[in-house]
């Protein structure tokens, strides 16, 4: 076999590895590697070789959400209305937390096992923050909100979204509902001049 077989038969693998995690944290199950590796069809050795921890595997089935969320950020940092930026990197942030069971579970751990989550997971905050600092300097928001308040009250939505249930289209159609009402509590009072 040559060296290009073996790094494409690395790749399907890693590519299947990755596949059968996702399902798997799909249907709430706790990842575990040997039993990711018979799910797969593979020996154990071969998901270790990729993946040294069941952590590492489930930052790596988060990594493109994570990816894409950080995308979305910047791209909400050049919308010149900071209201709308802000409320719409919110609005993804939560969709994302609703319809990603791997996401909950990285942003939960009180460590990162691969140095890019912990880059995405900084990424994301510093976006968070500058959006929300945006829009306190606009006058959008309350001036007593503070970063540190953004990640529990998005959380907490996002749990009572959980214990709410439903469907897919429901649970997105709640979280939206509620968010909309956070956002009208996070608004700035109108002055009165």
């Amino acid at each position: 076999m040559t060296t290009t077989q073996l790094r494409k038969d690395a790749a399907r693998n890693w590519d299947r590895i990755v596949a059968i995690a996702r399902a798997l944290v799909d249907q709430g199950v706790t990842l575990q590697l040997n039993d990711v590796a018979r799910r797969a069809g593979l020996g154990v050795g071969t998901v270790y070789r990729h993946f040294a921890t069941p952590e590492a595997l489930l930052e790596t089935v988060a990594t493109p959400r994570l990816e894409a969320l950080a995308a979305h950020g910047e791209q909400a940092l050049a919308d010149t209305d900071p209201w709308r930026a802000l409320e719409g990197f919110l609005t993804r942030t939560l969709d994302a937390q609703i319809t990603d069971a791997s996401l909950a579970l990285v942003t939960a751990a009180p460590t990162d096992a691969l140095p890019r989550t912990t880059e995405l997971r900084q990424s994301l905050a510093t976006i968070g923050t500058d959006l929300l600092y945006r829009a306190r300097e606009a006058a959008v928001v309350r001036p007593d909100l503070s970063a540190a308040d953004l990640v529990p009250l998005m959380c907490g939505i996002a749990h009572a979204v959980t214990v709410h249930g439903g469907t897919p289209a429901d649970r997105i159609n709640t979280a939206h509902r509620y968010l909309t009402t956070l956002l009208g509590g996070l608004r700035a009072a109108p002055s009165n001049t």
